[in-house]
């Protein structure tokens, strides 16, 4: 009896140690890096992935009004089947709430001020996530008015009210080109960094930065100069430099992303990109690929046209790859998009052109292809669009307020495009 007992201390002691009580590996060996040979990484093996944008993740862990938990489990227990672990996820929005293309409810509704509720949702996916052992890259500040961002912190710098890109893209590009120049909007924005990746998460007990299921911090959403000249390249790169050096102070365990859409995104100037994604605090590369919104192609096109934006995709992507491999740093595709056949919106749609350009999106993806993970956009999942307008309380959809609902959503019922990416996963083994 005595030999029982001590065994059986021996083998609680042994589990205790990895963490087998929780069927998981310890924390410190479930953090993605980057390897010598510019390769993700966690434990000692490459880390390759196709996942997808959730962006409303966090809303609809939320217990106020717009959370679902029951769908939120739902949703996260069908990805997580369909081994779609890596999920790109928004913190939370800012600003004034009520606006036309804004997302209801917002997280920062002052500077530091924030609603206490959906921080708790926060805090509630990513325990989900740990529990799932998936992975978040979670996107802290937005260059476009849909979650607030950029515009506003402007407003709250004092510089008037951010005009809506419906009513005028120029004035609004005009208004938020702005924000790299002005200290006092990225002060804000700095402090919000500094709320957010510092916290405790109240239902985990575990510090944000200890979280195995965050995969990297990105500094926000597409973020731009949205001006060419010097001036505002510079103080954008700055302002890219200067954020990834305050989140790595504050969180050594995790990688740090920019969010940017590569060459279009750094005012077709690929040597900013290169400037930004080699900087020692930026761990690896971040490119979007929007045919339709780029005119690759246009609505009569979308299936005839398909193959052309395969090409221009191609040309796009490969400049990109060479700057990361020359700089031994990974390379994601972190949004891809296609609409649907005929520019229709209901799940269940004919999706012909977009499930050619997701098969060859995908086959670059891997350990056998140049980028080394992708998230597609994104995951409609279980809901259905009431109207193709915006509307608040509607079920969230992948389309954010200013797009029509369903264009761009994989929704559950979408199986011809869930069967590409089922079948790619499983022929590249991830």
């Amino acid at each position: 009896m005595r030999r029982l007992l001590d065994i059986l201390i021996v083998v609680v002691a042994c589990l205790a140690a990895v963490n087998c009580t929780t069927g998981s590996a310890p924390a410190a060996d479930r953090y993605v890096s980057v390897g010598p040979d510019g390769q993700f990484r966690i434990g000692g093996h490459t880390y390759n992935y196709i996942g997808t944008n959730f962006w409303y993740g966090a809303l609809l862990a939320s217990e106020g009004r717009g959370g679902d938990r029951v769908r939120l489990a739902r949703e996260l227990d069908t990805l997580q089947a369909l081994g779609l672990t890596n999920l790109r996820i928004m913190v939370g929005g800012d600003g004034r709430e009520n606006l036309p293309h804004h997302i209801m409810p917002v997280l920062q509704t002052a500077p530091g001020v924030y609603n206490d509720t959906l921080l708790a949702g926060l805090d509630y996916l990513l325990a989900e996530l740990e529990r799932r052992d998936m992975k978040a890259v979670l996107y802290l500040n937005n260059s476009w008015e849909w979650s607030g961002g950029y515009g506003a912190y402007l407003e709250w710098a004092g510089m008037g009210d951010c005009p809506d890109p419906a009513d005028g893209y120029r004035e609004y590009c005009d208004y938020v080109a702005q924000f790299v120049l002005s200290d006092s909007a990225k002060a804000m924005a700095a402090n919000h960094v500094r709320n957010i990746v510092s916290r405790t998460n109240s239902v985990t007990g575990r510090p944000y930065s200890e979280s195995p299921a965050i995969m990297a911090w990105q500094i926000a959403n597409e973020p731009r100069a949205f001006c060419s000249d010097s001036l505002h390249k510079e103080a954008f790169a700055r302002w890219i430099a200067s954020t990834a050096e305050l989140i790595k102070s504050l969180d050594a365990n995790h990688l740090v992303s920019t969010g940017s859409e590569g060459l279009y995104g750094c005012e077709v100037d690929l040597d900013l990109w290169e400037r930004i994604h080699r900087d020692p605090n930026i761990d690896y590369g971040i490119i979007h690929v929007w045919p339709y919104n780029w005119r690759w192609v246009d609505s009569a096109t979308v299936v005839t046209g398909v193959d052309s934006a395969c090409t221009y995709a191609l040309e796009y992507i490969t400049p990109h790859v060479e700057i990361m491999r020359s700089a031994s740093k990974p390379l994601v595709i972190e949004e891809f998009g296609y609409p649907r056949d005929g520019m229709a919106i209901a799940p269940g749609t004919p999706t012909t052109g977009r499930d050619i350009f997701y098969d060859y999106i995908l086959s670059l993806t891997g350990p056998d292809g140049p980028v080394a993970g992708c998230n597609f956009w994104g995951w409609g999942g279980l809901a259905e669009p009431l109207r193709s307008e915006w509307h608040p309380w509607q079920p969230y959809t992948a389309d954010p307020a200013q797009e029509p609902q369903g264009l761009y959503s994989v929704f559950a019922s979408d199986t011809s495009t869930i069967k590409i990416i089922s079948k790619t996963l499983k022929k590249k083994h991830l």
